[in-house]
């Protein structure tokens, strides 16, 4: 059950441009840490265990690789742990690559969210009338990665069923991947060009042409917007009051915190586990119910 997807779309795009923002040009630790938390729990959350442990493994490995890069390439800091083909090798690079490697699969994990909620329906819905062009081209291109896939495995399940391909060889593995490229190269033209044809006789684009939409503003979506705005205004101006702020060159930045740090930090982690606090609540609601059945 996806019950954070049911919420109004202007809700959903609004979170996601928050939690992003956030993730980018935020830099303290302790934010990225609860981005990644939260991003990676409500992941959890959206996909069942296979396709969970399948990518966690793989981000993993992308996490390692770019927290070890960042130390090979840069040697700022002034704790110097050991040289590497004489380049020093510093505690502060070290520490800055964990961090950016933290974000980058925060943003990640969040990206797959977001893609998993708003639909291209949605999308269309919020920004068809004041950008149809271009919302038309990012609906279809967040759409089409998925569905190039299945047609992929349609294409390779078809040829192996006609026989074209009889061993598991180099040759016919090239050979495979050479008709299936040019197959989907084909079919992705002409798919294109048919949708293009369909939206535009039914008067996509078109000045004064009414959309039907079954999204509907509700009470909790008024509120949960309400909350995000607000604690996204409370974070913006603990922000230019330099309380989130931290460096890690030339010196790491201690971590002091105190109780009204703790507040701040507080109010950062419930808004990054906000998808998860609405799906664990429709969880346990509907399972209250079905037990007064």
């Amino acid at each position: 059950m996806k019950s954070f997807a049911s919420f109004h779309p202007f809700v959903l795009f609004f979170y996601y441009v928050v939690i992003i923002t956030i993730t980018m040009f935020m830099m303290h630790p302790l934010i990225l840490l609860f981005s990644l938390i939260g991003s990676f729990i409500f992941f959890m959350a959206l996909n069942p265990f296979k396709v969970v442990w399948r990518d966690s493994r793989f981000y993993l490995l992308v996490f390692i690789l770019i927290a070890v890069t960042n130390p090979i390439f840069v040697h700022k800091g002034e704790s110097i742990l050991f040289y590497l083909n004489d380049n020093p090798v510093t505690m502060e690079a070290i520490v800055y690559g964990f961090v950016i490697a933290a974000m980058l699969i925060a943003i990640i994990f969040w990206s797959k969210s977001y893609t998993d909620l708003m639909t291209s329906d949605k999308f269309i819905y919020l920004f068809g009338k004041t950008i149809p062009k271009l919302s038309l081209i990012i609906s279809m291109a967040l759409r089409f990665i998925p569905i190039f896939k299945r047609q992929i495995q349609k294409v390779n399940q078809t040829q192996k069923t006609l026989g074209l391909y009889t061993s598991n060889s180099i040759t016919d593995r090239v050979l495979s991947g050479i008709r299936t490229f040019n197959s989907i190269i084909t079919w992705s033209l002409e798919n294109s060009i048919q949708q293009s044809d369909a939206m535009k006789a039914r008067g996509y684009g078109l000045k004064g042409r009414t959309n039907f939409s079954l999204f509907k503003w509700y009470k909790r979506d008024v509120c949960t917007l309400l909350f995000i705005v607000i604690v996204f205004g409370l974070i913006l101006f603990f922000n230019v009051q330099n309380m989130y702020a931290f460096h890690y060159y030339p010196v790491i930045t201690g971590i002091q915190l105190d109780k009204s740090q703790i507040i701040q930090f507080i109010t950062v982690f419930v808004l990054m586990i906000l998808p998860t606090l609405i799906e664990l609540k429709e969880n346990l609601q509907w399972k209250f119910l079905i037990s007064k059945i």
